[in-house]
């Protein structure tokens, strides 16, 4: 039996890695949520647009940080968090995504904890997160990790289930 491996480190947001798995994530949420919705893939232009606008130079230092997961030496998925600016003692956790045929080798569970440790880096005491009710696997690997559904923390759209994690005592 081959052994595989992950290795996770903090990666630049605008490096060549974290924008090719910035594509791969957002092309995955965008087309289930028009395929759920409204019956097509997500048009390209649609699509370039979602990109430019994402989160992505918030998940830098000072107030943030990107983690990519290598699996085997290659780009496999990424968690960001960054400080709110309603309160710097909360972090988000965000653009959690493992490519899709590495699922289900573990990735996911470090990404969180390499995220939540980057969190508490930061000075946070909570992290939070939203999410929408097509991505399942999302909700059960969070609540598998220990977020609690919560009320509402945002008017994100396209958030429809709230979890937010005590990080320290």
């Amino acid at each position: 039996m081959m052994r595989t491996s992950w290795n996770l480190a903090p990666e630049p947001y605008d490096s060549p890695v974290a924008v090719a798995l910035w594509r791969a994530y957002y092309t995955e949420v965008s087309d289930r949520w028009y395929l759920l919705h409204e019956g097509h893939a997500t048009d390209p232009a649609e699509l370039e647009r979602g990109i430019a606008k994402g989160v992505q130079e918030q998940l830098a230092p000072p107030r943030g940080q990107l983690i990519v997961g290598r699996h085997d030496g290659e780009p496999a998925g990424t968690a960001g968090v960054r400080l709110t600016d309603a309160d710097p003692g909360v972090a988000e956790l965000t653009r959690v995504f493992v490519r899709e045929e590495l699922r289900g080798k573990g990735g996911a569970p470090l990404l969180v904890a390499a995220a939540e440790d980057a969190a508490r880096a930061l000075g946070a005491r909570v992290l939070r997160l939203d999410t929408r009710s097509d991505l399942v696997e999302a909700r059960a690997l969070y609540a598998r990790l220990g977020y609690e559904e919560t009320a509402a923390h945002n008017d994100d759209i396209y958030a429809e289930h709230w979890f937010s994690k005590r990080l320290v005592p």
